[in-house]
């Protein structure tokens, strides 16, 4: 099935700018205080609309249909693999998880250094599991409570968690939503990502290490925060890390999606809360209550109706042949290498789902090499900025006039070296695979 070029259309040109105008609107979430998925949903639905105006003009309107299934199918997967995902990390949360960790770090009586660099190792190797927006708040939140003596502290610990959470989400399929969309879609194994694990690690330590000089040396005033789990937290780890198992293993040993695997691992925590809930009614203990239907309501649907959005409107202007016309010029005349640099460059200011998920759709010829470096740029590109990245964009609001863009700006050239370094480092360690 061959789309049809609607480029010079009017049809297609009322559509990018349509895109154009939604997007605006998504980067200016914070001056109107719209949140960011309703513009995308409103643009995605003219978009297809007059797609499908288009197409039925030419007699093709089958074809609208087919392309429109193909995209359905690509959401729904992400959807569901997502909706289980964040659903467990609400349970952690509501299992004080999360709070007991602070806790014990708060009360180690570490130095502002010796801080710095443990939040930054905990959000690298936190967010190859857990979300990088969670993995940032998380550990905002440890330096936000021993840094209210230090402001400087809290900056540059605040810095180093985005790009820790950043980096460490590139190196698994599910540290970030776009390594997610590579896997998923197959471009990339399982097993393969975790060659990204030293490039990645290179891109946090390198402006890490140039912002050491700058933290202080003293010690935070020693406090004894006391918060204890929930029952069940131990459940609720252990049925976490098995529903990633089960997703892994129905991708790789049984050719299914792994929205499917982790959809069963729901059903694991489904029944763990009616264990819980039963256990607890009986003992009349609320604290080990747990109602999973409520974690599931917590959800962000404000996130996922924004992926819906961004993926059909991105989608709808491939169908057009926008994104043919990207492909040529990047892929074609520049070269895979300086395209997925340039890209995950762009991520910096462009949210990096819509950037990948017009990459996935063109599906330029590329080596294994090169799709691991796109996802390795796309992943770490948004720490240049603080507003490239929902960790940065998450972290200003919680360090409110402490981190803010300008004092993440002031190191965006630190960053900049280590965004370099890192794709250095995978061009020469993992050059057989190009």
């Amino acid at each position: 099935m061959i789309a049809m070029d609607l480029t010079s259309h009017w049809a297609g040109i009322l559509s990018l700018a349509i895109f154009v105008a939604a997007y605006v609107l998504v980067v200016c979430e914070e001056i109107t205080r719209m949140r960011k998925s309703k513009p995308v949903m409103l643009a995605a639905g003219l978009i297809w609309a007059l797609i499908g105006i288009a197409y039925m003009q030419a007699g093709r309107g089958g074809e609208a249909h087919e392309h429109a299934a193909r995209i359905i199918e690509e959401f729904a997967e992400l959807f569901l693999f997502l909706l289980v995902a964040i659903t467990y990390v609400n349970t952690l949360e509501e299992r004080r998880i999360f709070d007991v960790l602070r806790a014990r770090l708060v009360n180690k009586g570490l130095s502002y250094r010796q801080l710095y660099w443990l939040t930054g190792i905990l959000a690298f190797f936190l967010s190859g599991v857990l979300d990088n927006l969670t993995t940032a708040l998380v550990m905002g939140a440890v330096v936000m409570a021993v840094g209210s003596q230090s402001p400087r502290f809290v900056a540059l610990g605040c810095i180093s968690i985005v790009v820790a959470a950043n980096a460490g989400g590139a190196f698994t399929p599910f540290g970030d939503i776009t390594t997610l969309m590579v896997w998923q879609k197959g471009k990339v194994t399982f097993w393969e990502f975790f060659v990204l694990f030293v490039p990645s690690l290179i891109n946090w330590l390198v402006p890490a290490l140039i912002m050491h000089f700058a933290v202080p040396g003293t010690k935070p005033d020693p406090r004894t925060d006391r918060v204890s789990a929930k029952p069940g937290a131990t459940g609720v780890v252990v049925l976490f890390a098995a529903t990633i198992v089960t997703a892994v293993s129905f991708k790789n040993f049984l050719q299914l999606p792994p929205a499917l695997g982790m959809m069963l691992g729901l059903g694991y925590l489904q029944f763990w809360s009616y264990f819980l809930q039963r256990e607890g009614h009986r003992r009349n203990d609320h604290d080990m209550v747990l109602d999973s239907f409520t974690q599931v309501q917590r959800v962000e649907w404000d996130t996922l109706l924004f992926f819906f959005g961004i993926i059909f409107a991105v989608g709808g202007l491939g169908v057009l042949g926008y994104l043919s016309i990207a492909s040529q010029y990047l892929y074609v005349d520049l070269g895979a290498t300086s395209a997925n640099v340039i890209i995950g460059a762009l991520s910096a200011i462009v949210d990096n789902i819509p950037l990948m998920f017009a990459v996935l759709t063109i599906d330029p010829v590329m080596s294994h090499g090169q799709w691991l470096l796109i996802t390795l740029t796309c992943g770490v590109g948004g720490s240049i900025l603080s507003i490239g990245s929902a960790a940065g964009v998450a972290l200003m609001g919680q360090a409110r006039g402490i981190y803010t863009f300008s004092s993440h700006l002031k190191w965006s050239w630190a960053i900049a070296l280590g965004y370099a370094a890192s794709i250095f480092a995978h061009l020469i360690i993992n050059a057989r695979l190009f």
